[in-house]
């Protein structure tokens, strides 16, 4: 994995543990040579996820909205920061500029990069790892409703490996670069479905 696609609140928490937690996300991956590509803010945990990388020397890519970029919390510390037109765009480029992806805390903004991960996934528009780091148990409600959604039939066999889960970083690395892709709806048969 060349570069990932790091999903994360722009919010800063009052707990720091979350701001070291992004800080040494970032560093970790520039220090293991996997770019970040990132929301291109610098605020809250994806301001500290770009320092993180930055400080040790790795490559950081940013890719925000033009409102938001206008808005004077773009990044222009990145290695590269793209502007584009909006959130469709973004998620793209991350999908696009990235090898996998990487969840860690973060709030409705972070929910819905990695729920659209999942989807694209599921459907077959990549074959890329999707984790999720689970720090803190901050996601294991999340996981459990994921494994809910399972038990019930809403996520199909094929598909119930897509979440990468782990509590650590180089665990979910690990597991990220061992990740097998999955039979796509896209490919599948009507009976499968």
């Amino acid at each position: 994995m060349n570069r990932l696609a790091v999903y994360c609140g722009s919010a800063t928490p009052a707990e720091p543990r979350y701001i070291e937690l992004a800080r040494e996300v970032g560093r970790t991956l520039a220090e293991r040579g996997i770019g970040v590509v990132y929301g291109g803010g610098r605020l809250g945990l994806m301001g500290a996820i770009a320092a993180g990388a930055l400080e040790a020397g790795g490559e950081v890519i940013g890719v925000i909205p033009h409102a938001l970029a206008n808005s004077e919390v773009a990044n222009h510390d990145c290695t590269e920061l793209r502007t584009v037109s909006g959130m469709h765009e973004r998620k793209q480029a991350f999908t696009d500029l990235s090898d996998g992806f990487v969840t860690i805390p973060g709030g409705v903004g972070t929910m819905d990069e990695l729920w659209e991960a999942v989807s694209w996934a599921q459907l077959g528009y990549h074959t890329k790892p999707v984790g999720l780091l689970n720090a803190f148990g901050f996601y294991d409600h999340l996981i459990a409703f994921n494994r809910h959604m399972a038990e019930v039939g809403f996520v199909r066999p094929a598909h119930q490996g897509i979440i990468i889960d782990a509590d650590t970083l180089p665990d979910l690395l690990d597991k990220m670069a061992a990740y097998q892709p999955h039979t796509p709806i896209f490919q599948m048969q009507a009976s499968e479905l």
